[in-house]
């Protein structure tokens, strides 16, 4: 989980991370956000063992790497940004329920 977290702040300091695509660069760069907070959200959950906390400590992430863009030259810091990687880790927190579901729920051999 901290090395994910690690990952994270690494892409989040690397400056100018358009690929000139126009619509699909912000559609790519969006869906990176939901990936990267989805797959936080799920470790994080399996980490402390809660939702709840898992959700807050995911998103107090999200903000604080928001707030680090700041201070990237050719980045910003976006409420929107937030948004989008809280949806992420809410996905994260459902896939693990999921998963762990269809493994407990399978019938023993």
């Amino acid at each position: 989980m901290i090395v994910w977290a690690a990952v994270i702040f690494a892409l989040s300091s690397i400056p100018h991370l358009g690929t000139g695509l126009g619509t699909w660069d912000t559609i790519l760069r969006k869906g990176a956000h939901v990936t990267e907070y989805a797959v936080l959200g799920l470790l994080l959950l399996r980490a402390v063992g809660r939702e709840l906390p898992a959700f807050l400590l995911s998103v107090s992430y999200a903000i604080t790497d928001e707030l680090h863009q700041h201070f990237v030259r050719g980045r910003h810091a976006s409420p929107v940004d937030v948004a989008i990687d809280s949806t992420g880790v809410l996905i994260g927190i459902v896939l693990f329920h999921r998963a762990r579901r269809a493994v407990t729920d399978r019938p023993a051999p």
